[in-house]
């Protein structure tokens, strides 16, 4: 019997279906086998000696540990404690649902995850003060970029709005405060979502906290967090901290030892989509002057970048629009940076193929594309540039690398592969079917590694052969076991 926690020193009879299958001469069951946390032989099943602790896999199917490439760790691991908003359909509803939900230990009443755009109503200060009075009420925004306060909290948090909608800056300002929970609350959270994580297969994150997590990471290693790698990435308001403290992109985290690496400088270009402040060429309906935000103009992000490259630190461009897309691949040609354009989801034709060319990796998340696509008709209709672009990039030499933004949707790789495969999660038609990847395609972009005698022992068993599932079957794949460098960290 295996258990969470046992190191394995083999695993017995799987097909590989993964990147490391090509170098197999058929599709027949293997056992491989492991010498800490590195695999050091594959061989037909049965035809080498196993020594020490044997995971079973029973002719299931394996592939390598999966990452998710952006994740907003503390936000994520709390959402399970705020009221979720998904399915409300309108600011009434919103409020209304705001008024019974009991308030945490600190009087907030937090909700999370509306998406106004689709509303048929506005938000106003009005309609959430008649239906929360005087407790101090919070509704964050799916996509984080906005929150609605009532009349309480904005009082409580020295802002003032005439209708109780914050956006960027002070809407990021206001998650902070509400992230910034006692340091064994945050802990906790931040392990259970993590266990959760292995259970669907996640051996890594990328962590966009909008925290100073340096010392976070090394706390919560030391307490007994073994679940993922993490890279934690660090934003402006610290990058003068981080350049001192000498820390270095790629560089192992001191006190985690090699389970938590730093990761690049985030920086956020402009809005997003369903708060309608992502930088756009042509202007969103009704306002012909609204073309949405830059947060970082052109010449500042080019100075910020000069920072990040002569400190050893990649990057991590956030850009939605495609004049934020622009703006970041003219900095990155001016500056040499490296790193990643997060999100990516409206990119001009020529700059497809300028990712590429100047080495950069697009981080994407493919089920954006399908909680948007509704927006997209409405708010982007009469944009000529690729929306929700993945085949697009890769075809163009550029590296893909996929993630959730959770907790903007769920933590699960195998629902955004499937949403890469598929572009699809309804009874709906694919949308853009040529933006569609393969799924071998899908995969390699959330993983960082091979099933291959050398690799890291990051392994996810199967119960379903993704390259033959369906997109149901793709989108809830069963786990039956999660290896982390050899040592178990979900065991059905």
């Amino acid at each position: 019997m295996t258990a969470v926690g046992d190191a394995v020193a083999a695993v017995r009879g799987v097909r590989i279906a993964g990147p490391g299958r090509e170098h197999l001469a058929d599709s027949e069951p293997v056992d491989i086998h492991l010498d800490g946390d590195r695999i050091i032989d594959i061989a037909p099943a049965g035809a080498l000696r196993t020594t020490g602790l044997v995971l079973e896999g029973d002719g299931a199917w394996i592939v390598p540990g999966l990452w998710d490439n952006h994740v907003h760790t503390i936000q994520w691991a709390l959402a399970s404690e705020r009221e979720q908003l998904g399915q409300v359909s309108s600011a009434a509803e919103a409020a209304a649902r705001m008024s019974s939900v009991a308030a945490l230990p600190d009087g907030r009443r937090v909700g999370t995850g509306f998406r106004d755009a689709l509303w048929p109503d506005a938000p106003s200060l009005e309609t959430l003060d008649a239906a929360t009075g005087g407790a101090p009420t919070y509704l964050i925004n799916a996509d984080v970029h906005s929150v609605w306060l009532n009349s309480a909290a904005l009082r409580r948090e020295g802002f003032s709005s005439p209708d109780g909608m914050l956006r960027e800056e002070d809407a990021f300002e206001i998650s902070k405060r509400l992230n910034a929970v006692e340091t064994a609350h945050g802990d906790r959270a931040v392990a259970a979502a993590g266990t959760a994580a292995a259970a669907r297969g996640v051996t890594g994150i990328v962590d966009f906290d909008m925290a100073w997590n340096a010392e976070s990471w090394a706390r919560r290693v030391d307490g007994g967090f073994g679940s993922q790698r993490v890279e934690f990435a660090v934003y402006l308001s610290d990058l003068t901290r981080a350049i001192a403290e000498g820390l270095r992109t790629g560089e192992a985290l001191a006190g985690a030892g090699e389970l938590v690496r730093m990761g690049p400088l985030k920086v956020i270009t402009d809005g997003s989509l369903g708060t309608r402040t992502a930088a756009c060429s042509h202007p969103y309906p009704g306002d012909d002057t609204d073309f949405g935000v830059m947060n970082v103009s052109p010449e500042d992000l080019i100075e910020l970048l000069t920072q990040a490259v002569g400190a050893g630190l990649g990057v991590a461009v956030h850009a939605i629009g495609d004049r934020a897309v622009s703006s970041a691949l003219d900095a990155v040609t001016a500056t040499g940076a490296t790193g990643t354009i997060e999100h990516a989801q409206l990119v001009r034709h020529a700059d497809i193929a300028r990712i590429a060319r100047l080495g950069l990796a697009a981080s994407v998340q493919p089920q954006h594309a399908l909680d948007d696509r509704d927006l997209v008709d409405g708010y982007w209709a009469h944009q000529t540039a690729l929306g929700y672009p993945m085949a697009s990039l890769l075809r163009a030499g550029a590296a893909l690398r996929l993630g959730s933004d959770a907790p903007v949707a769920p933590l699960d790789p195998w629902q955004a592969i499937a949403a890469a495969v598929h572009r699809t999660d309804d009874e709906r038609d694919p949308w853009h079917p040529e933006e569609r990847l393969t799924l071998d395609e899908a995969l390699a972009a959330s993983v960082r590694g091979e099933v291959r005698p050398g690799e890291r022992a990051d392994l996810v068993l199967c119960g379903a052969d993704p390259r033959t599932a369906s997109m149901t079957t793709l989108r809830s794949m069963p786990v039956a076991a999660t290896l982390l460098g050899g040592r178990l960290t979900h065991c059905a």
